[in-house]
């Protein structure tokens, strides 16, 4: 799959550098041609003359080698792709913000080709709102982040900052392209995806919700977005948004305005997503003030919410995909074959509950694809190489 891609591999200072080793070696045996690019600081947890061994090039550091000078508007017009793995905070931090002191950050700021980055550092500096804001900047640029890992790190402190595995980049680095390939069709195509979950107001303090984070539904925003589709996401409540100029954000904080938006859009729409974790049940009335705790218990009467999901797939006509997600706890094969009857959906994706380290929160899921005549399960990966999995079914079966 990567046959003759040309990658870019920046190597910046961190102990994670030894695992830019492992990367290199992966990389080469897909038949990707590798140009390794170091910062001083790299050298020091790595020797050049390693990775220039297995990346069958010379590493390049400085501006200047053996009287040479390396052309970085070059370097960033003929590559493929630019890979920064292990990117640390203090590179981070200059790419976000124009700095250009070495090769590397000179080949960023000259590259025409996508720029994917890896984050490795400690966990107080991932957590650092300086680091936050960098990484959300280099986003909003158009950048790739390969997110960190949770687990122990060079402090000993245990946490997220790792740099994700070798392998995991890989995966990504193939889905990328896999992506550009394969999800060209997506290209122009007005795509409505609902993501998040939604808060269902007992009073002016207090709701009913869920753990919904809108990871999910957002990741397929991002990469349907970067294939070219026009998409509207309706969000609900959650803390993370995208920034993307090819995403149009409604926010859509209860049921009923997650329906009513959908309703309005949908006939406009080629294809539908609802991966949003919206509330079964409604308050019947909402108190108009802070309801004060009594020595008594509480009596709550809920009302059904208006189904999304049922009702576009009652109005959806020849020519549009419907896709919708369930989450279940027993029966799941079962419960998802029902809703995809009852819903008149193209297909379901399946979240369990007993899958670890997936569904609400996570940045990682483990799914299964639900269609009339096949069940196709998938491995955990993170939630961005997830969403390429759905939209990869949706273009090969469904567009």
């Amino acid at each position: 799959m990567l046959k003759g891609k040309k990658i870019i591999l920046g190597i910046t200072g961190s102990i994670a550098a030894y695992k830019a080793a492992f990367l290199t070696r992966l990389l080469i045996k897909t038949g990707a041609e590798v140009q390794v690019v170091m910062t001083d600081s790299a050298i020091k947890f790595i020797p050049a003359i390693t990775l220039s061994t297995l990346s069958k090039q010379k590493v390049l550091v400085d501006f200047f080698n053996e009287n040479n000078w390396n052309n970085h508007v070059e370097l960033g017009l003929k590559a493929d792709l630019m890979l920064i793995a292990p990117a640390s905070a203090n590179t981070i931090a200059k790419m976000a913000n124009g700095f250009c002191d070495n090769l590397l950050t000179a080949i960023y700021l000259s590259a025409k080709c996508e720029v994917a980055f890896a984050p490795a550092m400690d966990l107080d500096m991932w957590q650092h709102p300086s680091t936050k804001k960098n990484v959300e900047l280099l986003k909003s640029y158009g950048n790739h982040l390969i997110d960190v890992e949770n687990g122990e790190l060079a402090s000993g402190l245990i946490g997220k900052g790792r740099m994700a595995e070798p392998e995991t980049i890989l995966n990504w680095v193939e889905n990328y392209f896999a992506q550009k390939k394969n999800l060209k069709k997506l290209s122009g195509k007005k795509i409505l995806i609902t993501a998040g979950g939604t808060h269902e107001p007992i009073d002016p303090v207090r709701f009913i919700g869920n753990h919904s984070s809108g990871k999910m539904g957002i990741a397929i925003a991002e990469i349907a977005a970067n294939a070219g589709a026009e998409v509207t996401l309706l969000l609900g409540a959650t803390s993370i948004k995208p920034n993307h100029s090819n995403i149009k954000i409604i926010e859509c904080t209860t049921a009923q305005k997650m329906f009513d938006n959908a309703i309005l859009i949908f006939d406009k729409m080629d294809i539908a997503i609802c991966a949003a974790a919206i509330a079964d049940y409604t308050p019947i009335n909402v108190a108009d003030k802070k309801i004060k705790k009594k020595d008594d218990g509480m009596i709550l009467e809920l009302k059904k919410t208006p189904d999304t999901l049922a009702a576009l797939g009652k109005m959806k006509s020849e020519g549009q995909t419907l896709v919708g997600f369930a989450l279940e706890t027993n029966n799941e094969i079962e419960n998802a074959q029902l809703k995809l009857e009852n819903k008149n959906a193209d297909f379901i994706v399946l979240n369990s509950t007993k899958n670890k380290n997936s569904t609400f929160g996570f940045d990682t899921n483990q799914i299964t694809i639900v269609e009339k005549n096949k069940i196709t399960g998938f491995q955990l990966k993170p939630k961005t190489i997830v969403a390429t999995d759905i939209l990869n079914r949706l273009v090969e079966n469904y567009l």
